[in-house]
């Protein structure tokens, strides 16, 4: 099977939301995200529960769980692409609604202008 590229949104400004996120996460949490990236690559469209579960409207979320939080990095396929356009983390069962838009809204962004919103890993 052939790996998936996964890059992460890039906002205009630059910004890369995902980096931001990491830099207030503790350690070992940000190693574990890491971890599901490459799983993410490696596995694309065939990761499953626990890891990974489909949300809504092609979304799809990452699941990483430390002394009881869930973290979640949302994404969604574009062609041969897994493009990581949000995060969150909850110590509830749910994905809020709210942060699923946002991923709806960037990757229409994404998708009207892959390269200026790419950010490789």
């Amino acid at each position: 099977m052939p790996t998936t590229r996964v890059v992460l949104f890039r906002e205009a400004n630059g910004t890369v939301p995902l980096f931001d996120w990491f830099d207030g996460l503790p350690k070992k949490v940000v190693v574990k995200c890491r971890l599901r990236l490459e799983r993410l690559q490696s596995l694309g469209h065939e990761l499953r529960r626990p890891e990974a579960d489909l949300l809504r409207d092609g979304i799809h979320e990452l699941r990483v769980g430390h002394q009881g939080v869930n973290y979640r990095m949302l994404y969604f396929f574009h062609h041969n692409v897994a493009a990581i356009v949000s995060h969150g983390l909850t110590k509830e069962r749910t994905v809020p609604p709210a942060e699923i838009d946002r991923a709806i809204r960037r990757r229409a962004i994404y998708i009207a202008n892959p390269v200026l919103h790419t950010q490789e890993i």
